[in-house]
């Protein structure tokens, strides 16, 4: 048997484009060929007297009713349910003065709604997949905020009770749980101050005192300040060859303390033992590229986009170990990104990583 629908397509095809007037004088025209047709075929039977003239006037007559029926049809149709769509997909409450004569019925008003309801389902689409999102990650700092506290406090409550149930008067124990106690309570204000800070920078209520510094002198402090613990690692704090240059920057000379002191730190945490953590600038023109290195253990290309979360460690169980509150890259990101400069990492498994920012030269 044979298929018609293909036949048929191209003729339903023809409405698909019209606009509301179209339509309705498709209609009239349509409706007052038909009653002339058959008022002739009366007229041919005989069975009326009808001329020419008379079959004229009946198109116009059948024309102009059809046609003024269908077009305010149409257009309140048309209006009832566009209202009925906006009050849906628009946020702000309709005009009084949307009425059905203001439709435009030579235009193809169905078509501007239609692109206006898939643009409203577009942006719905990525309002829920932004919202999902932060869903997700809200969750998930929720969870990583009581694991980070977790630990502290369950160590102090320990040697508190201890303490309590007998152990203060115990000389040989008593200062030693109060000494662990203590150090614990430390932790626990450093991620406060940590958090707070994040949420500073944030919320843009940090201010930044810009000023013109030495970027290489204030290096030079900060590997002062780490020499102790990266010897207790073996580890050397040296500049990368060529890297003695001087080079002007304008920035917070104390947040950037704070980065570089981050950066460092974290080299010689997870830098290898008798290794070296390597500082080198790179003249960009109107920028200069800082950047630390440490042939340590690498990080693994599904960590990498990660690393400046909050609370986000690598390798869990050593990095809490080695200290920190899990804060620091992320302080670190949200510095730099307050300069409005960027920070990048690369990093390849068992050769060690890079991490760089830029910083505005004065």
């Amino acid at each position: 048997m044979p298929n018609f629908t293909p036949t048929l397509r191209p003729n339903l095809a023809m409405f698909k484009n019209q606009t509301p007037l179209q339509l309705a004088l498709f209609t009239a025209f349509t409706s007052a060929a038909i009653a002339t047709f058959l008022a002739s075929l009366l007229g041919l039977s005989q069975l009326l007297r009808i001329t020419a003239i008379d079959l004229a006037l009946l198109f116009v007559g059948v024309f102009v009713i059809v046609f003024t029926s269908n077009f305010y049809f149409i257009r309140y149709y048309i209006f009832r349910k566009i209202k009925l769509i906006y009050k849906v997909i628009h946020r702000h409450k309709m005009s009084s003065d949307f009425k059905a004569d203001k439709i435009e019925m030579d235009k193809n008003i169905l078509d501007q709604v239609e692109n206006e309801v898939s643009q409203w389902a577009e942006e719905n689409d990525r309002e829920i997949e932004e919202l999902e999102k932060l869903a997700t990650y809200r969750r998930r700092f929720i969870g990583d905020v009581s694991h980070e506290l977790k630990t502290p406090i369950f160590n102090i409550q320990g040697f508190v009770h201890t303490l309590l149930d007998g152990a203060l008067d115990d000389p040989e124990v008593n200062k030693l749980y109060l000494q662990r106690a203590a150090r614990n309570v430390d932790r626990l204000q450093a991620i406060v101050e940590d958090l707070e800070t994040i949420n500073k920078l944030e919320g843009g209520q940090m201010v930044l005192d810009l000023r013109d510094f030495d970027i290489h002198e204030l290096a030079d402090e900060v590997f002062a300040d780490l020499e102790m613990r990266a010897q207790e690692r073996n580890i050397r704090l040296v500049y990368k060859e060529g890297a003695n240059q001087h080079f002007r920057v304008r920035a917070d000379k104390e947040n950037i303390r704070q980065v570089l002191m981050n950066l460092v730190h974290n080299s010689i945490k997870y830098g290898r033992e008798g290794g070296a953590t390597k500082l080198s600038f790179y003249d960009m023109e109107t920028y200069v590229l800082v950047e630390i290195s440490d042939n340590g253990i690498g990080i693994l290309p599904e960590h990498l986009s990660h690393v400046f979360d909050r609370f986000y460690r690598v390798d869990k169980s050593r990095s809490r170990d080695a200290g920190g509150t899990g804060l620091g890259l992320s302080i670190v990101k949200h510095i730099i990104e307050a300069h409005k400069q960027t920070v990048t990492v690369r990093s390849t498994v068992g050769q060690g990583s890079t991490f760089g920012f830029t910083l505005e030269k004065a």
